[in-house]
């Protein structure tokens, strides 16, 4: 990567969330091993993202490896209409038996937002199927879902990057998000107005639709597992389908193998992405009970509409396979309780920082919540010059380190972040 390219990349290259006139820095990884980023200067910076929630087993392991160059040497990819393949065919095996019990109708798609967008149209559909079309979808506030059409309708219309579509995305109903948090003690409240909105507007609800536990880019926020019971009790009470956004959460990040797990529930559709191919390649699944898919199936229609022209794509098939497979090989459940302990630690002394007003801890999720905006320019910087890979937003720096992370290098993130806070005319934003 030469000097040029950079610039390049700064005058033709749209990067997530950016601007093209007014862009953010950006930094040459060239390799990446374990839980290192490498720098094209040959820096090594410790990575506390898992390039966004997905590289669980850190970079370039050696069994997923192997595993995508013994699967290229047969095909890259297939059409997978009238087509399968041995790949996806294992893949969704391991799905089948790996999720709660029920849930043995596997769509494979390309990406978490595609998951979202399947799952809505699988709801719909389902509706449609019945005889008794509906349209409208209920969601909490403070949801994020994806960047498609109608993964944006579904998050929050008014306090998320999706508002600036209001007009043209579809109307849906949303609700306040949960206020008892994870580990508060429950009080009966947070669920009366959920159960209004049941009561009121049932005959129109196709589906409500829940990131379980964790609201991610949201604001990080874990609520009590009991909403999400209380959740799946109206569901079964008023006949409506429930989806589970498990696309961040799924495969062990909060300490359960899913979030639903916490409040031991299980949806009738499922949208997993992100970890399922341990960050290598770009996957997702969307996953229901059979009475959703008989039920469309067996409609005048006669399918399901939809289908991804790199859908059950062998590559990644493999290489989620692999991840599968070091997850069970692997104790991934000690290794995020160590995360864990590490993170409640070493993080919770900064709840005492003047500029700290929250510190939360979920499994291997640790969040330092700031009285002010972060500058993510200036304080990705710092953080790149002191060896770090951390990716700030709002009020919030966060980690999602991946699973192999030593315990050394997450205390070097977390000395990190701490040492930042005593910056704050540089880094935060009033």
């Amino acid at each position: 990567m030469q000097a040029d390219d950079l610039a390049f990349d700064k005058r033709h290259i749209w990067h997530p969330y950016a601007s093209m006139t007014h862009p953010l820095p950006t930094y040459p990884v060239v390799s990446a091993d374990g839980y290192e980023l490498i720098l094209r200067d040959g820096r090594r910076l410790v990575d506390g993202m898992s390039s966004w929630w997905a590289a669980i087993h850190g970079y370039n392991h050696p069994v997923i490896n192997q595993a995508i160059k013994h699967q290229i040497s047969r095909m890259s990819h297939v059409m997978f209409g009238g087509i399968t393949h041995p790949p996806a065919i294992e893949l969704c095996r391991r799905l089948v038996t790996l999720m709660p019990s029920g849930l043995e109708c596997v769509f494979l798609a390309d990406s978490g937002s595609v998951a979202v967008e399947v799952a809505i149209k699988m709801a719909l559909q389902y509706w449609q199927a019945s005889g008794h079309p509906r349209y409208e979808f209920l969601a909490l506030r403070h949801g994020y879902h994806g960047d498609t059409c109608g993964a944006m309708a579904v998050c929050d219309p008014d306090n998320s990057m999706h508002s600036i579509y209001q007009g043209y995305l579809p109307s849906n109903r949303f609700i306040e998000a949960p206020k008892r948090s994870f580990r508060e003690a429950w009080k009966p409240g947070d669920e009366t107005s959920l159960s209004a909105l049941f009561s009121d507007y049932h005959q129109k609800i196709a589906a409500v639709i829940m990131e379980p536990i964790v609201q991610g880019a949201g604001g990080m926020r874990f609520y009590h597992p009991e909403y999400l019971r209380i959740a799946r009790a109206l569901c079964d009470r008023y006949g409506i389908l429930l989806i589970a956004d498990e696309i961040a959460t799924g495969f062990g990040r909060t300490g359960e193998w899913l979030a639903c797990h916490h409040a031991n529930i299980t949806p009738d559709i499922l949208c997993l992405g992100k970890a399922l191919t341990g960050g290598t390649m770009t996957l997702s699944a969307t996953l229901t009970i059979r009475r959703v898919a008989e039920t469309i199936s067996n409609s005048a229609v006669g399918c399901f509409m939809h289908g991804p022209t790199f859908m059950a794509n062998p590559l990644a098939c493999a290489a989620a396979n692999a991840s599968l497979s070091l997850l069970e090989d692997e104790s991934w459940r000690q290794r995020v309780e160590n995360i864990a302990s590490q993170l409640s630690r070493e993080l919770s002394p900064l709840i005492n920082h003047p500029m700290v007003s929250d510190v939360r801890v979920l499994g291997a999720i640790g969040v330092v919540e700031i009285k002010q905006t972060v500058n993510i320019a200036q304080l990705q910087h710092w953080f790149v010059e002191h060896g770090v890979w951390i990716r700030p937003f709002g009020h919030l720096i966060y980690l999602i380190p991946p699973y192999i992370i030593s315990s050394k290098a997450l205390t070097i993130l977390i000395d990190a972040i701490s040492a930042s806070l005593d910056e704050p005319e540089n880094f935060f934003v009033s």
